[in-house]
């Protein structure tokens, strides 16, 4: 049983996993929170079944949703609780779902696996400092009770200090992709795209302020989260944005690959963005395209590490327009040279199949 808090339409992370265990001969189910009680409440997938819980919620609105979280929770016991005989490990994706998994895993005397894509604590944006530090104290201990821990990133490591996991694993936010390399697109226009969570501390508005002030650039934007409706109505009237709202996973790839450039400027101030390990890194990478992250946040080390795009102070239009500059420059050699540069640091170091192994490799040691 695999446990997230999202309605997995599409989460690219648990989608990998599942599937990875699926073509390891393990039966999978996907639990998920449908917050609007707009998606199919069962559908099979390459990845298992995934069965959606309707349960009244938003995201990114604290205490606000405190009440259908606890909702949630206890949907989730009942449900490991009712269906106890047709599982045998539970693997919780991050702290909104770990709880009732250890609970029903110690009542049951299941594995379970606990998957921190986020530490919660540090990306809780509208909760009080106190309720933030007792989660943080509960987070930490629950890393000791569970049998095995996920990071997505080594650097993570320093964010969890004083937890004492038993086992622990490194699975980085890969795409598994391994199909051709697509070639960028002939300029102009100079195409940008985001797609991912929609929350307004990812320098989303930023890059929407300059291309209202560079009307020949392109962007295009998709996803979902807490700044949706606050996003929609910032890009309204700008032909040069596309928006196009919650897109299956494969015309996420497509929208990215369509782009010269990409961008995930996260606001280092958050905590967890300074420990950010984000999809859209690695899916540049495998994609072959430049990306543009700002100083602070957990992948500036890696983009300047490996020359896989361009690192800027967050908030300054300045840095972002002269990277985004950059970029437009490029003749086609260059874009093309970088796209086989990029793609062959993904597969010699990031690619989905090292890490499907590490994967499979934790849940062998638990068997």
């Amino acid at each position: 049983m695999i446990l997230r808090s999202n309605p997995v339409a599409p989460d690219p992370r648990v989608e990998k996993e599942a599937r990875a265990l699926v073509e390891a001969g393990y039966k999978v189910k996907v639990v998920a929170w449908d917050r609007k009680g707009e998606l199919p409440r069962l559908e099979e997938t390459p990845h298992g079944t995934v069965e959606r819980l309707p349960i009244k919620g938003n995201f990114g609105s604290g205490l606000a949703n405190l009440l259908p979280l606890a909702r949630f929770n206890l949907a989730l016991l009942w449900y490991l609780l009712k269906r106890r005989s047709t599982y045998d490990a539970i693997h919780a994706c991050d702290f909104d779902t770990v709880l009732p998994a250890l609970l029903a895993g110690k009542l049951l005397r299941k594995q379970v696996i606990y998957d921190v894509f986020d530490f919660y604590a540090d990306m809780l944006r509208a909760t009080p400092g106190w309720l933030k530090a007792i989660i943080r104290k509960i987070d930490l201990k629950v890393m000791g009770w569970v049998d095995g821990v996920i990071l997505a990133d080594e650097a993570r490591v320093d964010q969890i200090r004083g937890a004492s996991p038993k086992y622990l694993a490194f699975i980085y936010n890969s795409p598994a992709i391994d199909g051709p390399l697509p070639l960028p697109p002939e300029p102009p226009p100079l195409r940008i795209a985001y797609v991912g969570l929609l929350q307004v501390e990812r320098g989303i508005l930023q890059v929407v302020e300059l291309l209202r002030q560079r009307p020949e650039w392109h962007l295009d934007l998709a996803g979902f989260g807490g700044d949706e409706e606050l996003i929609k109505r910032e890009i309204a009237g700008l032909p040069n944005v596309r928006y196009h709202g919650r897109v299956p996973y494969g015309k996420a790839i497509e929208l990215m690959a369509e782009a010269h450039v990409l961008f995930a400027t996260y606001d280092p101030s958050i905590p967890n963005h300074r420990y950010s390990s984000a999809n859209k890194l690695f899916e540049a990478m495998a994609i072959g395209r430049p990306i543009v992250v700002a100083r602070g946040t957990g992948m500036d080390r890696l983009v300047e590490r490996y020359g896989l795009g361009f690192v800027v102070e967050y908030g300054r239009l300045d840095e972002l327009e002269r990277a985004f500059n950059r970029v437009a420059s490029w003749n086609q050699e260059e874009r093309r040279n970088f796209a086989h540069k990029a793609r062959g640091i993904y597969e010699a170091e990031f690619s989905w199949e090292k890490m499907k192994r590490e994967l499979l490799d934790l849940y062998q040691k638990l068997d």
